[in-house]
């Protein structure tokens, strides 16, 4: 298989395995603990602090780590909503639905932000609605279009207005280079599976001297912002991952990764009609690649594709199933029918130029199997037959 999906989830690399593994086989002491092989554990955690907090430019002390990137996003919200200001929370159209779901229902009424036809929010539409907000949340980088929001200028606004800021940058860490000193935000959500560490591990930046209402309590664990028993070996193992992303980004991986994605879209571009890159093309993650297909219906492209042996997705992975057009291209202002023939191609670090090439070759045949078919008036159907 040919792995498009890393926006999804990313493959753990063995360097993160390994070290994730002594903590499930051997040492399984609980690090709260004041024997020996529980002070093991306790460092092994403070060492996975320390490399988390490299990869964002923070302080060790200011990372907690959770059970996942949507509960790092809840807790963050959780504690503006209960020690912000009143007034409304103001986050952007096109958030990841942990963001929108949360602000929903939390009763102090959401300003949305809107967003340009490239996926950007405009600054000045937060300076014209600053009366009446409480905090602002902002997504770093758009989980399905890559599109890089201007964090460092909605944050200065944000800042002088008196505002909290947290970002959602699960899908950024890890693939661009991030410094929460340059962009002064309070908060920050990160997951460990966006950037080959394991499942069911994600942290929280929280500014040093910022106020702080955890969601969960109990032992009083991660400095009492997160209680609960910590996952030692999920820990350690996002500690490597995030060690192993910093030297990454050092090395020029990104590029690389742009690399092979824009090859891929020449290849298609240059071969297939009707074909439309979704977002801002000069601000958007190196991995990214959101396309509209004109005349091609996204799930029966994600069947021929899948039949070929490439793995990508149409949308969220966290909508997946759901048959309605993405909110976050449908407040691009895309239209709903160019919306249902989008599909979200997302490179890692372990694809290849070779696998770049031979991906976009079956992309260009299920374009022209499927237009055939729907040309033909039979319709996606036909397409399971084989």
């Amino acid at each position: 298989m040919i792995d498009l999906d890393a926006n999804a989830t990313t493959a753990m690399l063995p360097e993160v395995l390994d070290a994730m593994l002594p903590w499930l086989s051997g040492n399984h002491a609980n690090p709260s603990g004041s024997y020996r092989a529980a002070k093991l554990a306790r460092a092994a955690i403070d060492t996975a602090r320390g490399h988390v907090a490299a990869l964002i430019g923070a302080d060790a002390g200011e990372i907690a780590f959770t059970g996942s990137g949507t509960e790092s996003v809840n807790t963050a919200l959780h504690s503006l909503d209960n020690l912000a200001g009143h007034g409304k929370a103001a986050v952007s159209a096109i958030e990841h639905s942990a963001v929108l779901r949360h602000v929903e229902k939390q009763g102090r009424g959401v300003h949305l932000l809107p967003v340009g036809v490239g996926g950007r929010v405009d600054p000045d539409s937060l300076r014209t609605a600053c009366a009446g907000l409480a905090y602002l949340s902002i997504m770093s980088a758009n989980n399905e279009t890559g599109v890089i929001q201007p964090l460092g200028e909605l944050s200065s606004i944000a800042r002088g207005l008196g505002l909290p800021i947290h970002t959602d940058a699960i899908q950024a860490i890890g693939k661009i280079p991030f410094d929460v000193r340059t962009t002064a935000v309070d908060m920050l959500s990160l997951s460990a599976h966006k950037f080959h560490g394991p499942k069911g591990i994600g942290a929280l930046y929280i500014r040093n001297g910022l106020d702080f209402s955890p969601l969960l309590l109990g032992g009083g664990q991660e400095n009492g912002r997160r209680s609960g028993t910590e996952n030692v070996a999920a820990i350690v193992a996002m500690g490597e991952a995030a060690r192993l992303a910093t030297l990454g980004l050092g090395d020029g991986i990104s590029e690389r990764i742009r690399g092979m994605r824009d090859s891929f879209e020449n290849e298609i571009l240059a071969a297939v009609t009707g074909v439309t890159l979704n977002g801002d093309p000069q601000n958007r993650l190196p991995n990214t690649s959101h396309i509209s297909f004109e005349g091609c219906d996204a799930a029966g492209l994600l069947i021929l594709l899948d039949e070929a042996g490439v793995a990508c997705s149409a949308g969220s992975a966290c909508m997946t199933g759901k048959q309605k057009p993405s909110h976050v291209q449908l407040a691009m202002g895309i239209p709903e029918q160019r919306a249902k023939t989008s599909l979200r191609f997302s490179f890692s670090r372990l694809n290849t130029a070779e696998e770049s090439a031979a991906a976009a070759a079956k992309v260009i045949a299920a374009v022209g199997k499927l237009r055939r078919v729907q040309g033909n008036g039979i319709g996606p159907v036909a397409v399971y037959s084989g």
